[in-house]
């Protein structure tokens, strides 16, 4: 197994981890994203996020897709991994280890302070996953959004 960065000619694999990453979080339509979308975001001079692939034989197994954050009480860049996916059929062979293994060694070596991420509340298997590899949730924080309608209301009110 080989993990790489992907580049823009990978916009197809990625956005078929993405919608089977969809598919499994019961949100099979809420995918806006295209390849012409992602290929152009990965051509930018900064992209927007940056995606890990995992292949074997040149077939791909998996992805951990994820952008930088930043935090203010330590003054350092963070790491968001915004969905980490793995084929069924690649799945108990420890891509999903590989990638986020080599996701954190990527944030040692930028310098980063954390590697954070979301769960689902009901995906046991990945929450299991992720004890098993030392993470632990942050069960005093919670996650809030704005989007759609709300995000434009809010926008035109000043």
């Amino acid at each position: 197994m080989q993990i790489r960065f992907a580049a823009p000619e990978d916009a197809p694999t990625i956005l078929r981890f993405i919608r089977e990453l969809a598919e499994y979080e019961r949100e099979p339509d809420a995918v806006e994203a295209t390849v012409e979308t992602l290929a152009a975001q990965l051509r930018a001079p900064t992209p927007p996020f940056e995606c890990l692939l995992a292949e074997d034989d040149g077939e791909p197994l998996g992805m951990a897709l994820y952008f930088h954050t930043y935090s203010t009480w330590r003054a350092r860049q963070g790491i968001h991994l915004e969905d980490l996916w793995v084929t069924p059929a690649s799945r108990k062979r420890g891509v999903g280890r590989a990638l986020l293994a080599r996701l954190a060694a990527l944030t040692v070596e930028r310098g980063c302070g954390r590697l954070e991420w979301s769960v689902l509340d009901w995906n046991e298997l990945a929450m299991s996953f992720y004890r098993g590899v030392g993470a632990t949730p942050m069960s005093e924080w919670t996650v809030w959004r704005l989007d759609g309608d709300a995000l434009t209301a809010l926008a035109g009110s000043d």
